[in-house]
């Protein structure tokens, strides 16, 4: 274990909440989930989208269900997914109707894994109490854990005015920003506990408090760890498209999880047009495994190129290995031990090539610009072979394969 994730394991929340075989908080690894994008209503693409991104790696899936129609498809829906040998936990996406669908769809309240629920939009007045505590009882009948998610976007009004009111009585009034991360964390606590008083099993609840902030979500999520115990979930609401919201995602939630903050985490890219869904489970894979939290590939370690490296050569190499390497994982984890702590490293000159490849457990040291056309090849520190020639890519991938075969035992089912 890191230095880094022994400090995340000693922040990490005590209580452990199952969602299906999954475990949130306590010493359970953090979670990794998505959500789908597709009309629930049709179970087919929703089904073939859970089934992508639960073989990228998400370990929790979120599906809206916002009609009675989506309602009825969930059953469905887990299902086809059974028939596909996809078993990942299904957590059911619920805003203003969400009472009425599962009181008259029980069998989609039984199909999920967890039900979450804003408090935002429960319901208004005198009814939201009453829809509130409606979610409770059928969760508790279920025994189906539920994430109390306040999102900024639709925070509950009312409690937001009673905090605002309270802050003006006070001597030195707090400004609006810091009355808006009181309010979400106020929304979460309170709900909780109401939960709680109304039969929920602490360990059946999740929290989260989700802005499109980077700072104003670290100081809600510190604030929230340092008042409660229940696992967090983790993100930025609305992060962006591309880059933006890679690099918001990753500055936010790098930053509480080196803190010990956060038990389930999900990056919610904005996809481009027609674009694939998995980018945002590999991105927040990505940001665990590169922080030492957790371990889901072989990462690829590649120079980014400089004057000595003018040909593409080992760009197109790296790009051909880390998409090698996705490509087999599926199959590797099935049937390998421990082979997503594998590194590779693809090296464009002289100056760090052999020395990088070294570190690596298989690295290869291309040649730069004038260098000899040869490229050693790098097995756990020692040098095995030197590559020439136009296949340098296929017996590179070939070395990788052997090396797998070799180094990492294989699992008792196979």
């Amino acid at each position: 274990m890191s230095e880094t994730s022994g400090v995340a394991q000693a922040r990490r929340a005590s209580r452990l909440a199952m969602v299906g075989s999954v475990g949130l908080g306590g010493t359970a690894p953090i979670v990794v989930q998505s959500m789908t994008n597709t009309d629930t209503e049709d179970v087919f693409a929703t089904s073939m989208q859970v089934a992508q991104l639960a073989r990228a790696g998400s370990e929790l899936v979120r599906i809206t269900v916002n009609t009675r129609e989506a309602a009825a498809a969930v059953p469905k829906i887990r299902e086809r997914l059974a028939q596909m040998n996809v078993e990942v936990p299904l957590i059911g996406d619920f805003h203003f109707n969400g009472h009425k669908l599962l009181a008259e769809h029980p069998a989609c309240a039984e199909a999920l894994a967890k039900l979450r629920i804003n408090p935002g939009n429960v319901g208004k007045g005198a009814r939201r109490d009453e829809q509130f505590a409606q979610l409770i009882e059928i969760a508790c009948r279920f025994d189906k854990p539920i994430r109390i998610g306040v999102n900024w976007g639709s925070l509950d009004q009312t409690l937001l005015a009673r905090i605002m009111d309270e802050n003006a009585k006070r001597s030195e009034p707090k400004d609006a920003t810091e009355i808006m991360r009181e309010a979400m964390v106020t929304s979460a606590l309170e709900s909780a506990a109401r939960a709680e008083e109304l039969g929920l099993a602490g360990d059946n609840i999740v929290l989260s408090c989700k802005v499109s902030g980077v700072q104003d979500l670290i100081a809600i999520y510190r604030e929230l760890a340092e008042r409660c115990d229940y696992p967090l979930h983790l993100g930025l609401t609305e992060a962006g498209m591309g880059s933006k919201g890679i690099v918001a995602s990753t500055a936010a939630l790098s930053v509480l999880l080196q803190e010990g903050i956060g038990d389930t985490i999900r990056v919610s890219l904005t996809p481009e047009p027609n674009g694939d869904r998995t980018r945002e489970v590999i991105v927040a894979q990505e940001i665990l495994q590169t922080m030492g939290l957790r371990a889901f590939t072989p990462l690829v370690a590649a120079c980014p190129g400089c004057g000595r490296t003018t040909s593409t050569v080992f760009q197109e190499l790296a790009q051909d290995i880390q998409n090698y390497v996705r490509e087999r994982m599926p199959e590797w984890r099935l049937a390998r031990v421990g082979v997503e702590n594998m590194t590779l490293a693809v090296m464009g000159c002289v100056v760090n090539g052999p020395g990088e490849s070294k570190h690596a457990s298989i690295g290869i040291s291309l040649p730069g610009t004038g260098e000899a056309p040869v490229a050693p090849v790098y097995v756990d520190g020692e040098r095995v072979i030197t590559l020439r020639g136009d296949s340098i890519a296929a017996e590179f991938r070939q070395i990788v394969d052997d090396y797998v075969s070799r180094k990492y035992p294989e699992r008792a089912s196979h």
